[in-house]
C-alpha cells in the first residue's frame, strides 16, 4: 500500500499545472458553499433571536380565544390576572424574566401627517424592554408611573419630522366600541436597527396602555424569555391552563422558521450543483490522467499489478487531491465568513427594509454569518467523498486495458 501511495503522489506531480487548477476548483467550490451556509444560517439564525428578544420571547401565554392578527381587546380575548401568570413563569428555572404586555393599533399623528403604528403596553424596568433601553438614542426612557409620554424610533421620528419633546396626538383602538385619542410627550427615541420594526411600533407604558384602551389590569398576553432556546417545549407544557393558549417561539416566528426550511432546501440544491461540478471536474483530471499514462498501466500489469492495485492507486490520487482541497477550501471558506460574520452586508441604503419586510419578521439592516462548525464538517465530507465517487469511473476505466494494448500505446 505505502509503493501505491508514492506511485500516487508522483503522478500527482507529473502534471502540476492540471493538478493544481483542480485543487483550486475543488478549494473554491468548498469555500464557496461554506460561506454561503455560514451567512444564510447567520442571517436566518439571528432574525430568528432578535424576534425573540423584540417581539415574541420563547414562550406566550395568551388567552385562548385571543386572535393576534385582529389586536384584540375585548375583554373575554385578554388575559384577567396576567401578574399571576407571570409571577408563575417566573418561579421556574429555565425563565430568565416574564411579564405582561398589551397590544393594540392606533394612528399616529402630526398637524400635517398621520401614520398606522402598532402599539406596545410593556412594563419599562423589564427584561422584554431591554432592546428599546439600549436602543435609546434620544431623550430618556419611559417611567412605569409616566401618564403622558411614548416612545418612537429615531426612523419614525425621521419620517414625520419629529424630535423628542416634541407632542403627538395618538388615535386608539380600545375595549370598547369607540377609538379614544389624546396627546402624548415623545419622551425619547430608540433604534434597534430592524427598519420594519421600527417604522410600525410605538411604545406606552404598560399601566397607560391598560387605562387607555380601558381593559383595566388585563393583558394581551405574558412575554417570557428563557435561558435557554431548547426549554420551550417543556415551559409552554408546564404553563398550560384552562382557558389559556401557550405558544413556543417556533409557533410565533412560523413564517421565519418555513421560511428557513424553504432557504435552506434551495440551498442544498445549490450545494448538490456545485458539489457535481467538482466531481466533474476531479473525474476529468484522473480520465486525462489515464489516457496520458496508458503505457505506464500497461508496464504495471506487465510486471504482475492487478486491476485492483492500479484502481486503488488512482483512488488513492484522488483522496490526496481531496484531501487537500478540502483543507484549503475549509481554511478559505471559514475566513470567508469570518469576514461576513464580521463585517456583515449592509442591506440598508438605497433598499428600504421597511417597505420589503413585515414588521412581524425582525431582519435588521446589517446581517452577519456564523461559523457552523458541524455542518462545515459534514459539507467537507460530503466533498471529499463525491471527490472518491467521482474517481471510480476513471479507476475502473484504467483497469480494462490489457497489457499488450496498453504497452502498444503511443
Amino acid at each position: 500500500m505505502f509503493k501505491l501511495w508514492r506511485i500516487a503522489i508522483r503522478d500527482l506531480g507529473r502534471n502540476k499545472r492540471r493538478s493544481a487548477l483542480t485543487l483550486i476548483a475543488v478549494m473554491m467550490g468548498l469555500a464557496l458553499v461554506i460561506a454561503l451556509h455560514g451567512f444564510e444560517m447567520g442571517a436566518i439564525q439571528g432574525a430568528v433571536e432578535t424576534n425573540i428578544r423584540v417581539q415574541t420571547g420563547h414562550v406566550q401565554v395568551r388567552g385562548e380565544s385571543y386572535d393576534a392578527d385582529k389586536v384584540s381587546l375585548k375583554w373575554e380575548d385578554l388575559l384577567e390576572e396576567p401578574l399571576g401568570l407571570a409571577a408563575q413563569a417566573q418561579m421556574r428555572a429555565e425563565v430568565r424574566a416574564a411579564t405582561p404586555v398589551l397590544w393594540a393599533s392606533g394612528i399616529l399623528g402630526t398637524v400635517e401627517e398621520s401614520v398606522g403604528v402598532r402599539v406596545f403596553g410593556i412594563d419599562p424596568p423589564s427584561e422584554m424592554a431591554a432592546p428599546f433601553r439600549e436602543g435609546l438614542v434620544a431623550g430618556e426612557f419611559l417611567a412605569p408611573d409616566d401618564r403622558g409620554g411614548v416612545l418612537i424610533s429615531q426612523r419614525l421620528a425621521n419620517n414625520l419630522g419629529l424630535a423628542a419633546g416634541d407632542d403627538v396626538s395618538l388615535l386608539i383602538n380600545t375595549s370598547g366600541e369607540q377609538p379614544d385619542e389624546a396627546t402624548f410627550t415623545i419622551r425619547g427615541l430608540y433604534d434597534t436597527g430592524l427598519p420594519a420594526f421600527d417604522e410600525a411600533t410605538i411604545f406606552l407604558p404598560l399601566a397607560k396602555a391598560q387605562a387607555f384602551t380601558r381593559v383595566g389590569e388585563r393583558a394581551s398576553a405574558v412575554v417570557v424569555l428563557l435561558h435557554e432556546q431548547e426549554d420551550a417545549a417543556a415551559v409552554a407544557a408546564a404553563l398550560h391552563a384552562p382557558g389559556s393558549d401557550v405558544l413556543t417561539w417556533r409557533d410565533l416566528n412560523q413564517l421565519l422558521v418555513e421560511g428557513m426550511e424553504s432557504a435552506m432546501g434551495m440551498l442544498y440544491m445549490m450545494y448538490l450543483i456545485v458539489m457535481a461540478i467538482i466531481a466533474v471536474v476531479v473525474a476529468n483530471t484522473l480520465l486525462m490522467s489515464v489516457f496520458e499514462r496508458t503505457r505506464e498501466m500497461g508496464i504495471l500489469a506487465a510486471l504482475g499489478m492487478k486491476g485492483r492495485q492500479i484502481m486503488t492507486m488512482f483512488i488513492i490520487e484522488s483522496a490526496t487531491l481531496g484531501a487537500i482541497g478540502v483543507i484549503l477550501g475549509v481554511l478559505l471558506g471559514s475566513l470567508g465568513v469570518y469576514y461576513l460574520a464580521t463585517e456583515g452586508v449592509y442591506l440598508g441604503g438605497d433598499i428600504d427594509m421597511a417597505d420589503m419586510v413585515s414588521a412581524d419578521i425582525a431582519y435588521a439592516e446589517t446581517m452577519y454569518a456564523r461559523f457552523q462548525w458541524a455542518d462545515t464538517a459534514v459539507l467537507s465530507a460530503v466533498c471529499w467523498i463525491i471527490m472518491l465517487l467521482a474517481s471510480l469511473y476513471p479507476a475502473w476505466f484504467a483497469t480494462r486495458k490489457e497489457p499488450i494494448d496498453a504497452l502498444r500505446a503511443l
